[in-house]
């Protein structure tokens, strides 16, 4: 049975390695993010590595409130404190370092260095002497006075920028200032960090870049011969404050791999994610592949049963193949893994995410993991048709036209299907309004996704019908009577598409929804004449001089800068976001008051707080209730609650307190953001004499009218949206793949039908459009189920986000291409087929069993 598995397997090659590639494209995103992670992660590793050598201790701030972004902490060391770390035994030296990443640097004609859209941050760090330095200097030399800086290597090229040149710096605490290029660095033996943009200068100039005068992000040691680094930290432990924290040089690269690894932990969950929704699709191509196969191959098993074969050999062999073909195309997977991880690199290098790569890391792990999903997802999704196979009886061996009996189990698939979306659908609506979760609301879609395909072959001839109604001619009819033929076939051919396409539509519709949510919201909250000043990146921090300047511009009427920050509330599990406001927000800013009024927030003054109503009802907090909470920098602070509002813009935090507290008690020195009054008629006027302020003291940051904020929150959700795209893109090609091999065994099964029409006269070209045709239909009709799907999806997200003010828009127009596409998704798939059905020998297609 071996032998007669492996002689089947080599005279079935179109077949097999249209399913091979299925499984093949699936586990390439598997392998592929796996090398891409790991070599970034190793990267850092070693970066980090190289980059703590010359320290044996590390001291660094911490925040009695960590951020939840992963951001530098608030609190600072003071530079005092470094003469008494100076005075421990065993410490041989000690310096302090100071810096910030809420920077941005700037050539001589105004352009941004680095990306100036997005991606990774400008950080300005000051030099440290040997043995810290983790510099080395590829051109010039390391800043020796105050006027002078160093940029990465990297950096540098992709600027143009050249030893000598000057670049405009600003930092978190005051104007652009120029400074001479001395020097081009690596950093720990690269030349890129992830696309950071690192401005080198002196401690000085870096601390008063950064608003740090007197006082430290960082104090590196270096122990005394014979003085262990364990037995240093211990002894600088004794003498340290409790918000300081203490750690060996390793343990602090080991803390900054290990940061790295969880801010990017995001990055693998959901290229895994999109990697299995391409197998999921890929295992509908392999089920229908071996279905086809198995029909196609009834009179061989059963002259195998009649031979003498058991049930047990025939579903052997089945599975046998199944095998092989999931071996094969893990493998190939594997390696093609290894291509397509520098191309997913590429991929976020262009959204301004240059992330490390030194070489290529292929773990055990990413090839044990990649052989046994592609192999199991092969063997789960060919097991029903083994099964089937097992039912062929000897005597269709004697017959010609014998018909594969129906399995005692085929009358419940509708009722199964119904079941099984019926649970999907519980628990979707668990997942999204009983706090389950994004697991349990995946797993509702997975069911869901099974439910409909096994409900989809009732679904199949209405909708074959339809589709093909405008087809034209007997060749048109043709090609709808194929379809219908066998609904089944037709069904989980178009199911691999409606996965996609459901995708794509759900995404789509969400995206067009968010995008009239923040329209809505910024709408109803902004006042007629009200501007926005924020950083030309869209998410990095600005010096409050920023707003200071602003005020004094001809035509502004109120200045009105926005702190975040994060807090913990007694009583209340996990981190409370917090917002800074200025007593004259409702000058710019409309609040949708549940309780209290404008005046609330005039008068919040160091004791006042105002609660959004999701907290406020979690947490059954009213108007008058007293809380205690933490800020970053260890602060305790008893509020008095004032108001309760509803924000559907995301401005108010779940705690919202004055400007004057954010500053005093949170350690929040930079705005977030800056709303600027002005009257609607000089709107313009007044953003063009900013604007000029800014190209010469602040070009970090700019002003934007409510219109052109919206404009910049949609352009931001079309480049995720164009992201997801490209993502589902692979499973919308393993989908087509799944078209080709099923017209492809279709071609086969009625080669002498085909031979038939072109005895009676059917011209090739007849032929080739009727299987286009039939692609078209199967191709529209999974699109359509999964438009549709698509919709519901999207129609339950929106009303669990209801109360979070989320609008339901569904872009038809990008639903109606989304359509059409799909139409010529299946024209292209049939260009092979067509061809080869076209091709067909009249008389050994008439004599072909």
């Amino acid at each position: 049975m071996l032998a007669l598995s492996l002689k089947g397997f080599g005279a079935r090659k179109v077949r097999i390695g249209l399913t091979v590639i299925a499984v093949a494209l699936g586990v390439a995103l598997i392998s592929g993010t796996y090398v891409l992670t790991d070599t970034i992660n190793r990267s850092f590793d070693d970066i980090f590595q190289t980059a703590a050598k010359g320290t044996d201790v590390s001291i660094t701030a911490r925040d009695a409130v960590e951020s939840s972004d992963g951001s530098a902490p608030t609190s600072t060391i003071p530079a005092a404190f470094l003469g008494r770390i100076e005075q421990v035994p065993g410490v041989a030296k000690a310096v302090g370092t100071a810096g910030t990443d809420s920077a941005a640097a700037f050539k001589a004609n105004g352009d941004r260095i680095g990306s100036a859209t997005g991606g990774a941050p400008t950080q300005i760090l000051s030099d440290t002497p040997s043995p810290f330095d983790a510099l080395t200097y590829a051109q010039g030399h390391r800043p020796e006075t105050d006027r002078q800086v160093a940029l990465l290597e990297s950096t540098a090229k992709d600027a143009g920028i050249k030893v000598g040149d000057t670049i405009g710096v600003v930092g978190a605490a005051g104007p652009r200032q120029n400074l001479e290029v001395v020097g081009l660095a690596q950093f720990g033996g690269v030349s890129s960090v992830g696309g950071f943009v690192a401005v080198i200068t002196t401690l000085p100039e870096a601390q008063r870049l950064a608003g740090k005068q007197g006082q430290f992000d960082e104090i590196l040691v270096a122990a005394d011969e014979g003085v262990s680094a364990t037995q240093l930290r211990d002894r600088i432990r004794q003498v340290t404050p409790a918000n300081m924290a203490v750690r060996t040089g390793q343990q602090q690269a080991d803390k900054n791999s290990q940061d790295i690894r969880d801010n990017l932990g995001f990055l693998r969950t959901a290229l895994l994610a999109f990697a299995g929704i391409a197998l999921f699709v890929g295992a509908f191509i392999i089920f229908n592949t071996f279905s086809i196969t198995v029909t196609q191959r009834m009179r061989e098993f059963a002259l195998l049963r009649t031979l003498g074969a058991s049930r047990r050999q025939i579903m052997n062999q089945v599975l046998f193949e199944g095998l092989l073909i999931g071996v094969i195309g893990s493998i190939i997977g594997l390696l093609l893994g290894l291509v397509l991880a520098p191309a997913l690199r590429a991929l976020f290098k262009a959204l301004g995410a240059d992330l490390p790569s030194s070489g290529t890391v292929v773990e055990t792990r990413t090839i044990i993991v990649s052989l046994l999903v592609g192999i199991v997802v092969t063997l789960i999704s060919g097991l029903a048709p083994a099964l089937r196979s097992t039912r062929v009886p000897p005597v269709a061996a004697l017959r010609e036209g014998a018909v594969l009996p129906q399995g005692r189990g085929h009358r419940f698939v509708t009722p199964g299907g119904i079941v099984l979306v019926i649970l999907g659908a519980v628990a979707l609506a668990a997942g999204l309004f009983g706090g389950g979760g994004i697991a349990l609301v995946g797993l509702g879609a997975l069911v869901v996704f099974v439910g409909v395909a096994l409900l989809s072959p009732k679904l199949v001839p209405p909708l074959a019908a339809a589709v093909g109604a405008p087809l034209p001619g007997l060749v048109g009819r043709l090609a709808r009577e194929n379809s219908i033929r066998q609904p089944g076939r037709t069904a989980v051919t178009a199911a691999a598409l409606m996965i996609g396409v459901t995708l794509v539509a759900f995404v789509s519709i969400f995206a067009a929804g968010a995008k009239e949510t923040i329209a809505q919201a910024v709408d109803t909250a902004g006042r007629p004449g009200t501007l926005i000043v924020q950083n030309t990146n869209g998410f990095t921090p600005i010096a409050p001089q920023v707003g200071q300047a602003v005020s004094r511009v001809p035509g502004v009427k109120s200045v009105s800068p926005i702190t975040f920050s994060t807090s913990r509330v007694r009583g209340v599990s996990g981190k409370t976001s917090v917002t800074g406001v200025p007593a004259n927000l409702p000058d710019v800013f409309v609040t949708d008051w549940k309780q209290g009024s404008d005046q609330v927030i005039r008068t919040l003054g160091a004791t006042g707080a105002v609660l959004t109503k999701g907290y406020a009802d979690s947490h059954d907090l009213d108007v008058g209730d007293r809380i205690q909470v933490l800020t970053p920098v260890g602060k305790r602070l008893d509020l008095t609650v004032r108001g309760i509002a509803e924000d559907n813009t995301g401005l108010l935090a779940n705690l919202t307190v004055s400007l004057g507290l954010s500053r005093s008690a949170f350690g929040e020195k930079e705005d977030a953001l800056v709303f600027v009054g002005s009257s609607p008629a000089d709107e313009k006027h007044v953003q063009s004499l900013i604007s000029t302020a800014f190209d010469r003291l602040y070009p970090i940051a700019e002003v934007k009218t409510l219109q052109e904020f919206k404009d910049d929150q949609a352009a931001q959700i079309n480049q995720l949206l164009a992201l997801i795209y490209v993502l589902l893109l692979l499973s919308v090609i393993i989908s087509l793949f799944g078209i080709v091999n099923t017209l492809v065994l279709s071609i086969y099964e009625r080669t002498r039908e085909l031979g038939m029409l072109r005895a009676i006269g059917t011209s090739r070209r007849q032929v080739r459009r009727m299987i286009r045709y039939e692609a078209v239909i199967t191709a529209v009709i999974g699109a359509v189920i999964g438009v549709v799907l698509g919709l519901i999806f999207a129609l339950a997200v929106s009303i669990a986000l209801k109360d979070d003010g989320f609008v339901l828009a569904v872009p038809v127009g990008q639903l109606i291409i989304l359509l059409v596409l799909g139409a010529l998704a299946g024209v292209v798939a049939a260009i092979a087929p067509a061809r080869r059905a076209s091709r067909l020998d009249v008389l050994e297609s008439l004599a072909y069993e």
